[in-house]
């Protein structure tokens, strides 16, 4: 074995000693030496430079109300689309094709209603009296060119209700073009007339379609308004000249208010008698119930010219429309007759915020109707003639009657008879003692008159 002297080269290699290796005392040695350890040392989390708006970086809980607040932004975003779209949404009134299917005019007129006689269901001081008081009294007559139906005149002193008729048509329909020629409208103290449509056995299930109402001087204008059920009602687009006033149209709304449109002074009461009177049409239709008003000099061509067919598509908008958008007109109105009537005193006309607040009539009501029956001279209506055309698939159809039903108006009015024609029969009227009247229809009244016109029909 041979051993070699180390000692002799121990030169040749490098020195192993700790101070060949870099060390310092403290912390920051490291960092001094090798600042990129400390750069990796004090650098973020991923997580933690997660902009704010991306959800890897989210909690669970941010998460859960981010998820839930998209779902009510989507459900909101749809019930909005529908909404919108249904409130610019419109039936289509295309044209239809109209025949005449009855014509109420002349001496018969009469004969085709039945009178109500049974206690007014509004709490009027009124007695309805049958066709053969009616006729004794002179409270409604016809001739060849005109029917009045009128308030009693002849008694000073009527203490148990002022003498008045009320008549149901006794054809029904479930839907048609109804024309109704009118030279005077009734109107005056204690006085609640009304030209109306409804099922009376069957209200308000089957609708009730007021044309024209309205109480005391009636100078505000007339009451166009519906009566129904639960689910109809007026907060859609609808094309229509008159000023609506509620669009709920369900009977226990609003005080049996109605949905209503109301005209303007001219519609209803002396003004409208003043011009000559005019034409009403009213059309019932799946599309919507829709009512227009003329003066005696505007009256379109296809209604005064008898040989025509009326064609509601060419007469521009309505006085008062209610579109079918929200409101399923042939569920809501069926087998309507056709009502004439004029009330006294009762819930509308009687109520002091009408009878003595709005209008300024004195006395109360009832004492007034009672003592003072040569004031009711303005309380009459008078027809040149109700006119219903229909399609050939709206044949109307014959309502069963009996003694407790109201009376009947027919429905359709003609036109045609001259603002002298009305002049002299108007004074014929007033010489013979037909009644006074009342109208009017502020959308307040308005609502009033369709909830009580809706009571007489419920109790009939």
């Amino acid at each position: 074995m041979v051993y070699r002297n180390l000692s002799s080269q121990a030169s040749d290699y490098p020195d192993y000693e700790l101070t060949n290796v870099p060390y310092t005392t403290g912390t920051n040695t490291a960092a001094a030496t090798h600042p990129e350890i400390m750069e990796k040392s004090t650098k973020p989390t991923a997580a933690a430079t997660k902009p704010w708006y991306d959800p890897r970086g989210w909690s669970l809980l941010t998460k859960s109300l981010v998820a839930a607040g998209v779902v009510v932004a989507i459900v909101a975003l749809i019930v909005g689309l529908v909404e919108g779209l249904k409130s610019s949404s419109y039936p289509d009134y295309s044209a239809l094709s109209y025949t005449l299917s009855r014509e109420y005019s002349g001496s018969s007129f009469f004969d085709e209603f039945d009178y109500y006689t049974a206690t007014d269901p509004t709490d009027g001081f009124v007695q309805y009296v049958d066709s053969s008081t009616a006729s004794e009294l002179n409270l409604t007559y016809a001739s060849s060119s005109r029917a009045v139906l009128r308030v009693d005149t002849s008694t000073s002193n009527q203490t148990s209700g002022r003498r008045s008729v009320r008549v149901t048509s006794k054809e029904t329909y479930e839907n048609g073009l109804f024309i109704f020629d009118i030279v005077h409208t009734p109107y005056g103290c204690a006085t609640w007339p009304a030209l109306w449509l409804t099922d009376p056995n069957n209200w308000p299930e089957h609708g009730e379609i007021d044309v024209l109402e309205s109480n005391n001087k009636g100078t505000h204008g007339n009451a166009m308004t519906l009566h129904t059920t639960s689910g109809c009602k007026m907060n859609v687009k609808r094309k229509e000249t008159g000023s609506p006033t509620y669009t709920n149209c369900l009977n226990t709304a609003n005080d049996n208010a109605g949905c209503g449109v109301t005209g303007g002074k001219a519609t209803y009461g002396q003004a409208f008698n003043e011009n000559g009177g005019g034409v009403y049409a009213m059309e019932l239709r799946d599309a919507g119930i829709r009512v227009w008003m003329w003066a005696r000099d505007e009256i379109p061509d296809d209604i005064s010219n008898s040989s025509s067919s009326p064609d509601p598509s060419t007469w521009g908008e309505a006085l008062a429309d209610f579109p079918s958008t929200n409101c399923d007109i042939s569920s809501h109105f069926t087998n309507q007759s056709i009502i004439v009537n004029i009330d006294v005193c009762g819930d509308l006309a009687g109520a002091s915020t009408y009878y003595t607040d709005l209008y300024g009539c004195p006395d109360t009501c009832t004492q007034w109707a009672a003592e003072n029956g040569a004031n009711f001279t303005n309380a009459y209506w008078e027809f040149n003639s109700f006119k219903v055309y229909q399609t050939s698939s709206g044949a109307s159809t014959t309502a069963t009657t009996t003694s407790s039903m109201a009376g009947a108006t027919s429905t359709a009015a003609s036109v045609g008879t001259t603002s002298a024609d009305a002049a002299s029969t108007t004074t014929q009227a007033q010489s013979q003692g037909q009644g006074e009247g009342e109208g009017d229809s502020s959308s307040q009244q308005q609502q009033g008159q369709q909830g009580q016109q809706q009571q007489q029909q419920g109790g009939q």
